[in-house]
């Protein structure tokens, strides 16, 4: 069972380390899932001009198979001007519609207001239905506040929302796909 965590940015560090943390939790939960971290900001993906996603090469075709191949996903985005990135939109629009299809996914997000986190509510949950994935019900947004100056999460109930999720996405996998 593999788990693909995605942080869909190209600059910052904070969007990268929150899906870690959450990667990292599910393997301290669950040593048996096998996680990934696609960081975006390590390929060199191409727009999306409409053509086939078969049809790409490169660093594009990998992070498209990356996504492909996943059992479940966990999506991460730093949210600019209350949206997602550029570059996770720029994926969502790369990948085919059956990438995500009966596929667990989980959420988190980084910003820098306290309003942000509505951003997974209001565009990454209805993105999620529309490539008809499961949605883990909790979901992670992180504050530029609840890092310390090291960019290390120290907010206690941050940390929490972290385990649950790792725990929910590792659940709602196993029932889905009927395995203990």
């Amino acid at each position: 069972m593999k788990l693909v965590g995605i942080s869909g940015a190209i600059i910052g560090s904070k969007t990268a380390l929150v899906v870690n943390k959450v990667l990292e939790e599910v393997k301290k939960q669950y040593p048996d899932v096998e996680t990934e971290l696609l960081d975006m900001k390590d390929y060199d993906v191409q727009f999306c001009d409409g053509r086939d996603p078969a049809a790409y090469t490169g660093d594009t075709k990998k992070v498209i198979d990356a996504v492909i191949s996943s059992d479940f996903c966990l999506i991460g985005t730093p949210i600019y001007q209350a949206s997602m990135s550029g570059v996770l939109k720029n994926l969502f629009d790369l990948i085919p519609v059956t990438a995500l299809q009966q596929k667990v996914v989980g959420f988190v997000a980084t910003g820098g207001t306290y309003q942000h986190y509505l951003v997974i509510e209001n565009q990454l949950k209805p993105i999620a239905g529309f490539f008809r994935s499961y949605v883990a019900p909790g979901y992670v947004y992180v504050h530029d506040d609840h890092f310390n100056e090291y960019k290390e999460i120290t907010d206690p109930n941050v940390l929490e929302r972290i385990e649950r999720l790792a725990h929910e996405l590792v659940f709602m996998q196993k029932r889905l796909k009927g395995s203990e």
